[in-house]
């Protein structure tokens, strides 16, 4: 991966091509956090290997978790390693770095309240700023003891006691579904289960909640979804996993659009018929756009003849896919708007601000609404993209340089929080065009 800014490849013309891509980030985190948790063994084939999941690794084997490599037979190159996932009694007395990854700081405050003693969680300067009230208000109402001096925001420490009684907690989780996620996964382990209840807002990215209710129904819990807003998990051993990880489907977006940009067709191998990755919902926005999607055993293909059309959307539930979007709607022939994602504000960075200032710099007509963006469509040029250290804003970057040339995106690397491979994937595709 290139340690500054990159100078985006020239595009050389329609992009044909078949882009393999590795598993998802959403998905190995939740499984590692349960082969953790778990009773017995568990074994993770095709994991993605990224700096979210590999902060997610270090931290549970600091907690006391055995986490090694094994040979695999289902990595898309041939090359990645399985994880084998040995669970162990959890301890204390360590320090979790999450970098920037919101799973990381989620997920694991609820399962440090079931380690021997204080638990301390930080991260990157911009993760300090990352909204965690909720979690840790539910942790304290459940029993347990966390220390933040009332900021709300890492750093902070859980204390241990090992054991966590459970029972029923409200929270208000509009801000984040990690919220509820990181919650629910160590839900089995309470003694009295878990009943978490929503109350606000209706929860962003609602089919990541979904995913977890799924993973722990993988791994033997127990979990009631049926009324709204309510999940109870009830109290049980949690079963050791034998998974393949689905191909992360919000990183096919980029490769995806290039396909359809170009006029050409790009084929993602793997992609699940059923999935609870919000990422899927890309093909209906990129068939909206005027994409021709095809959906097979051998994957999905996109393609398209580079005739673009603006679009009205709401991606309250996929909004990871915004930014992408974003970059296409500023290379479409008419105007788009962009609604319902006012929480990507408290993501890696405050998305709408970032995607408006880049946007606008390259010459579109971009305008922050309450929820989202306005974007009218005019003539493009090149020059430096910034991304804010966020690998969302990469990949928008990446599908504007497919029609602008001369683009220059700023920190590339920082893309190695969930696609170390992105620029080598990228590069490789281009290099396939017919």
């Amino acid at each position: 991966m290139p340690s500054a800014d990159w100078p985006a490849p020239p595009v050389p013309g329609r992009v044909t091509a078949t882009v393999a891509l590795p598993g998802s980030k959403s998905l190995t985190n939740r499984y590692l956090v349960l082969a953790a948790l778990a009773g017995s063994a568990s074994r993770l084939r095709a994991p993605l290997r990224s700096r979210d999941t590999l902060l997610m690794a270090e931290a549970l084997r600091s907690l006391g978790a055995g986490i090694d490599d094994a040979t695999s037979e289902w990595a898309p190159d041939g090359g990645s390693p399985d994880w084998l996932i040995a669970p162990a009694s959890l301890r204390g007395d360590v320090k979790v770095d999450c970098g920037l990854a919101g799973t990381v700081m989620r997920f694991l405050p609820p399962v440090a309240t079931l380690a021997s003693g204080p638990v301390t969680f930080d991260g990157d300067p911009h993760a300090r700023t990352r909204p965690m009230g909720p979690v840790l208000s539910a942790l304290r109402d459940l029993g347990a003891v966390v220390e933040d001096e009332g900021r709300g925001t890492m750093p902070f420490t859980v204390v241990g006691s090992g054991r966590m009684p459970g029972g029923r907690v409200v929270l208000d989780a509009s801000a984040s579904s990690q919220f509820v996620s990181g919650l629910l996964l160590s839900g089995p382990r309470f003694e009295e289960g878990l009943t978490v209840v929503h109350d606000g807002p209706p929860i962003p990215s609602q089919p990541h909640v979904d995913m977890t209710v799924e993973a722990l129904r993988d791994a033997g819990a127990m979990v009631d979804d049926s009324e709204p807003d309510v999940w109870r998990v009830e109290p049980s051993e949690i079963s050791g996993l034998d998974v393949a990880v689905e191909p992360d489907l919000s990183n096919a977006a980029p490769f995806l659009c290039a396909g359809f940009v170009t006029g050409g067709s790009v084929t993602v191998p793997g992609w699940p018929q059923h999935t609870t990755q919000a990422g899927d919902s890309i093909r209906d926005i990129l068939d909206a756009m005027g994409a021709d999607v095809a959906l097979s055993r051998d994957g999905l293909t996109v393609s398209g003849d580079g005739q673009i059309g603006g679009i009205d959307i709401d991606l309250h539930d996929a909004a990871e896919l915004t930014p992408v979007v974003a970059a296409l709607a500023a290379l479409a022939d008419s105007p788009s708007v962009i609604r319902g994602v006012a929480h990507i504000r408290g993501h890696e960075t405050d998305r709408l601000r970032a995607l408006s200032d880049e946007l606008g710099a390259l010459g579109a007509g971009v305008v922050e609404t309450d929820d989202g963006l306005r974007i009218t469509p005019k003539p493009l040029r090149g020059g430096l993209f910034r991304t804010y250290g966020d690998h969302r804003m990469v990949m928008a970057a990446a599908v504007l340089s497919l029609v602008v040339p001369d683009i220059v995106i700023e920190d590339v690397q920082t893309v190695g929080k969930t696609l170390p491979t992105f620029t080598r994937l990228w590069t490789d595709m281009l290099g396939e065009h017919a």
